[in-house]
């Protein structure tokens, strides 16, 4: 009788084994977790598309950033509801806003964590687009301007990464030499390489309140047909001064995560976005799902397809978990 010698299963036999000679391996060192910071004092409502998820005051965010380093997740990336919106979204530089104001107040209270500034100006500009308008038109150069200033009024609150979301052509030169210029060089830059026109955005823009007042972003977001694209991107902003290249969304494009991986020795980072939390955290409410199970798996795909690092809704709970495990 024919004996089957090659036997895989060999290799799967108890968790011990599978432990042993397991590929790729997901801790909380590997999550950045996202903070909504809303003005005044003391808040803390959840955001209704993404259960477990919350607007939070500045004290209130940095209470959330302390537990995060309890949990080992080494970093949080800020986003912000400002007091007021204007046309060109002054109160993304102003430095009474929650997101500067939030970021000084972490970096105070949690030295070690990793702080990350959010440069985009969709939730504080009236008209909910990414830049200064022209006739409807988002003009490219002169948003550069004001997002320059974003970034270096971020950096004075003492952000440790900048991270421009906006798609505007030149972005990363223009803020890595506002950067310089006013003595932040230690200051990195992950950069929104390649962020797609997506619809897994929607939950985010109801809790930021950053959908556009008419139109929408494809006129410089990615089309998510192109995956060649994709690299041109990368390589233009490798050029300027990006330190770490992102891919958004993260769940429906892993095999641009990997052709970016396999172009790049720069670390890659992989945002898990709104939609993606919402749709698990929907099909877990009604039974569907082993909520747990499926997020641990989700976020190994993104480090399996060459991610670095996750931002992700689900790290504090995946943290948590984690530590259960071990």
């Amino acid at each position: 009788m024919y004996t089957q010698k090659l036997r895989p299963r060999r290799m799967r036999i108890s968790p011990a084994m599978r432990a042993m000679v397991r590929e790729t391996s997901l801790s909380a060192k590997d999550f950045v977790y996202p903070l909504f910071v809303v003005p005044g004092e003391n808040i803390k409502e959840e955001i209704p598309s993404m259960p477990d998820c919350y607007h939070l005051s500045v004290d209130n965010a940095v209470k959330t950033a302390q537990e995060c380093w309890r949990l080992g997740i080494p970093a949080v990336e800020v986003f912000g509801l400002p007091e007021y919106k204007d046309e060109d979204g002054s109160s993304a530089w102003d430095m009474t806003s929650p997101v500067q104001r939030a970021i000084k107040a972490i970096k105070e209270a949690v030295p070690e964590l990793m702080v990350i500034g959010d440069v985009c100006l969709c939730q504080y500009t009236s008209h909910g687009h990414c830049g200064h308008l022209e006739d409807h038109y988002v003009d490219n150069d002169k948003t550069l301007k004001l997002l320059q200033k974003v970034a270096v009024s971020q950096a004075k609150a003492g952000v440790d990464i900048i991270a421009p979301s906006d798609m505007m052509d030149g972005r990363v030169a223009a803020i890595r030499e506002a950067l310089d210029e006013a003595g932040y060089t230690n200051v990195s830059i992950m950069s929104y390489a390649v962020k797609y026109a997506s619809g897994y955005y929607g939950p985010f823009r109801d809790a930021a309140d950053s959908a556009p007042c008419f139109g929408d972003r494809r006129q410089y977001q990615m089309d998510p047909a192109n995956a060649h694209e994709a690299i041109k991107e990368v390589d233009l902003d490798v050029a300027e001064g990006a330190d770490i290249i992102m891919v958004k969304p993260a769940l429906a494009y892993l095999d641009v995560v990997r052709q970016v991986r396999d172009h790049i020795h720069h670390p890659v980072a992989v945002y898990n976005v709104s939609g993606e939390y919402a749709m698990v955290k929907a099909a877990a409410a009604n039974g569907w799902i082993d909520e747990k199970r499926i997020v641990l798996e989700t976020l190994l795909s993104m480090k399996r397809a060459g991610a670095d690092i996750i931002i992700t809704y689900h790290a504090m709970d995946a943290a948590k978990w984690l530590k259960e495990e071990v």
